[in-house]
């Protein structure tokens, strides 16, 4: 009996490391050296998001971020089965990375981790997160699922919406819209304050965007399976049945 190809697997783990590595090191940079400022720190995850995308969308969707898995899940674009190696993929590249951020740099900004504003509501920060996450999903499934949308822009739509959030979210949530990237750092310092928020507003978030789009175009919600979708569209993953065009919703 032939093993599972995990390949796809290993290439988000990969992916979310690169993310959390590149991001989260870029705060613990701005924290020591004051050199990059708000807006280098934001474009430092827009830029890498865009690279990993075009790098590795082909082999395991670029999803990179287990509140988007999910959420493709729930709307029928990913299957459930995979869904659990997935996250665990996702969650070990964040912890290595930051686990390695706190060798290298020591605890600077608690290794990246996200927290809110002072003063500020834990209402209004989910809120924020959430929205952040749902504005996010939205261009990723547009972009993904929909062949209208204009191709081969896809990475570049992704990444600028992740600079755009982390731009105006940044300075009052750390703008993770990514429960791997808040949950490494947050191992890593020892900081857990409202962790819960970034592990759930970033789910509801990206699922209610999904969804949303899917009522947008009159697609269909979780009815059955679909062949497995990501940042760049559909890509192989062993083991799924194919989708022909009539099946995909325009």
């Amino acid at each position: 009996m032939a093993l599972p190809d995990y390949r796809p697997e290993l290439a988000e783990a990969l992916g979310v490391f690169t993310l959390v590595f590149a991001g989260c090191g870029a705060i613990m940079v701005q924290a020591t050296t004051g050199v990059l400022g708000h807006v280098g720190v934001a474009l430092t995850f827009g830029f890498v998001i865009v690279v990993l995308i075009y790098a590795m969308g082909h082999i395991c969707g670029a999803h990179y971020n287990p509140a988007i898995t999910f959420a493709f899940a729930a709307t029928g674009h990913f299957p459930w089965r995979r869904v659990p190696t997935y996250l665990a993929a996702q969650v070990m590249g964040a912890v290595v990375a930051a686990f390695l951020l706190r060798a290298l740099l020591g605890t600077a900004a608690d290794v990246g981790a996200t927290r809110l504003a002072d003063g500020l509501a834990v209402w209004k920060g989910f809120v924020f997160e959430a929205l952040a996450t749902f504005f996010l999903a939205l261009v990723i499934i547009g972009a993904a699922t929909d062949k209208r949308a204009a191709p081969g822009f896809a990475g570049l739509a992704i990444g600028l919406t992740v600079g755009l959030d982390a731009l105006f979210a940044g300075p009052l949530t750390g703008a993770s819209m990514n429960p791997a990237r808040s949950l490494g750092p947050a191992l890593a310092s020892g900081e857990f304050t409202h962790l819960w928020l970034y592990l759930a507003a970033p789910a509801l978030g990206a699922v209610a965007a999904m969804a949303t789009y899917e009522y947008l175009r009159r697609g269909r919600l979780a009815i059955e399976p679909r062949e497995p979708l990501g940042a760049l569209g559909r890509f192989p993953l062993e083991g799924e049945r194919p989708v022909t065009e009539k099946e995909i919703p325009q």
